[in-house]
């Protein structure tokens, strides 16, 4: 299994403080059956700036680290990056990293409480510099749990999305949780990930298991598929979006 959001760098966010801690991590993922993680720093977020080279130096060392200790597991680059204006610009000066440094995937994390006005025509920006934004988490932005329609139309604008799988469990929240289950309904979920700091918490076998249950094995196909196609920078498996739709409520909307 692939994780395409983890923050298993040592001491560079709020994730793994101490390259002991990043083993630890990744002898849990093994455990889980990982083979691939993409660490993601954030990045231009108000609290971290963690900068392309910086982050591709960073993930050699740990490889390195991982191979000297006998850990079968692969980490890739990666970075999310909050949502700016000028962002285009910042891949220009290569600030920004896309996973696996040459996929074209952008992880993008919009602030907590709004969707910024100037993400369709970002988007579009990016699109046409050839790059695939991801949006991380969207299920835990307050306008879109508001207006969930929001993220249907940024998804037929082209962005692709990534719900927590904490989310699917119930650790972010029960609007949360009841979100990610309607998005994934509406055909807006594309991938899962742990975005795991630590090794303790959720595992995405449980997420899967869930999903599973409730869809059916093509559901789990489906989203673990797609991590891997976005580490090789293959075209992501998608669905037609459609609307959310409103639940009845003793048979009234």
């Amino acid at each position: 299994m692939i994780d395409i959001h983890t923050h298993i760098l040592p001491g560079v966010d709020n994730g793994a403080p101490t390259m002991e801690h990043s083993m630890k991590m990744a002898a849990k993922a093994v455990k889980e059956g990982m083979t691939t993680l993409v660490a993601a720093p954030y990045h231009n977020n108000g609290s971290y700036n963690n900068y392309k080279n910086n982050i591709l130096i960073q993930v050699g060392e740990l490889n390195r680290q991982l191979e000297e200790r006998d850990i079968p597991l692969t980490v890739v680059s990666g970075q999310v990056t909050r949502i700016y204006g000028d962002m285009l610009e910042g891949i220009h000066n290569n600030e920004i990293l896309p996973i696996n440094e040459h996929s074209s995937y952008v992880l993008i994390e919009l602030p907590h409480d709004h969707v910024p006005h100037y993400i369709s025509n970002l988007l579009f920006s990016l699109q046409v510099e050839g790059y695939r934004p991801i949006l991380v988490h969207p299920e835990r932005n307050q306008q879109i749990v508001e207006q969930p329609n929001l993220l249907y139309s940024l998804v037929r604008k082209g962005a692709f999305t990534q719900v927590a799988a904490g989310s699917l469990l119930g650790g972010n929240g029960k609007k949360a949780k009841k979100l990610s289950y309607q998005l994934i309904e509406a055909n807006l979920v594309h991938l899962i990930a742990l975005e795991s700091h630590n090794p303790q918490g959720f595992t995405i076998k449980e997420a899967y298991r869930q999903l599973r249950k409730k869809y059916g094995q093509s559901m789990v196909y489906y989203l673990s598929e797609n991590a891997a196609y976005a580490v090789e920078g293959q075209v992501l498996a998608t669905e037609p979006p459609q609307r959310v739709k409103k639940k009845k409520i003793l048979g009234l909307f």
